[in-house]
């Protein structure tokens, strides 16, 4: 029977209640078998990864991770939850194994951590007040108005997408998690920046703010924004990582993986980019 269960609320509860290991020490497939469990991180975003009421892991990273585990013999996960800026400084410090949080793989994460293979693929959107009063319909229309405002939470991407179209850092009210967005929009902000899944989440049965429609992803480099999810690894861990990474790109071939993904808005189209796109191109900016 599969197991899961949390040891932290917090980057500081996890300083204290996780050891720290040597830098030189490589985490192992064996070690975390002799171990009992392997410990796995989330940002608590709604809904790449996240908790339950009753405790419990949930979202894309951490139902595919649970799957993917399963097939390697590995059977309990000791979830950490943590802010999502502090994912990638908190698995460098070795507070745990691996990121589960559908992470963007971008060229500027790769040079700090290993990332598997995409896991999911999804695009930008925009949440406003009811009734968009600003129109808003893609992220330079921003940029075009100095004077509006837009959330985005600290560590996250979508900072680069504005940055890229020509929205100032004025302009920018960053927020340490998806869950003050609702309130932000509502006094401070014109709008609030995310991938349109968390975006999509936020404005599911909420009166006072909506998700915009249609939006238009911004163009970096004359490309339409796409963004590819994967599990993060530390670059020593290169045994775990491999074997991880394989073991997920054959769950990847499953209907159970598709299902996973589907059940929480994912596309057919979004799910056969996933598949489609090579995270050494990701990595190296293609």
């Amino acid at each position: 029977m599969f197991h899961s269960r949390v040891l932290g609320l917090s980057a500081l509860a996890l300083a204290t209640a996780l050891p720290v290991l040597p830098a030189a020490h490589a985490t192992t497939p064996k070690e975390i078998k002799d171990r009992g469990y392997v410990r796995a991180a989330t940002a608590n975003e709604v809904p790449y990864s996240y908790m339950k009421d009753d405790g419990s892991s949930a979202g894309i990273g951490p139902d595919v991770a649970m799957a993917v585990l399963k097939t390697m013999g590995i059977d309990e996960v000791a979830w950490s939850v943590t802010p999502f800026g502090t994912l990638i400084p908190g698995l460098k410090a070795r507070r745990f194994d691996f990121v589960a949080a559908e992470q963007n793989i971008s060229p500027e994460r790769c040079r700090q951590v290993a990332f598997t293979e995409p896991n999911s693929s999804y695009g930008e959107g925009l949440l406003v007040k009811k009734g968009n009063p600003k129109k808003l319909t893609t992220y330079a229309d921003i940029a075009r108005d100095p004077s509006l405002k837009v959330a985005v939470v600290s560590g996250a991407n979508s900072i680069d997408y504005l940055r890229a179209v020509g929205v100032r850092d004025s302009q920018v009210v960053f927020i340490a998690a998806n869950a003050d967005a609702l309130a932000t929009v509502q006094s401070r902000a014109d709008a609030y920046a995310a991938t349109e899944l968390t975006v999509a989440s936020l404005a599911r049965g909420q009166a006072h703010v909506e998700q915009v429609r249609p939006f238009t992803d911004p163009l970096v480099d004359n490309k339409p924004v796409r963004n590819f999810g994967g599990f993060a690894f530390r670059p020593e861990d290169k045994a775990f990582y491999e074997a991880y990474n394989a073991a997920l790109v054959a769950f990847r071939r499953t209907d159970a993986y598709k299902k996973i993904l589907a059940q929480y808005g994912l596309s057919d189209e979004s799910i056969r980019a996933a598949a489609e796109r090579k995270v050494a191109d990701l990595c190296a900016g293609k």
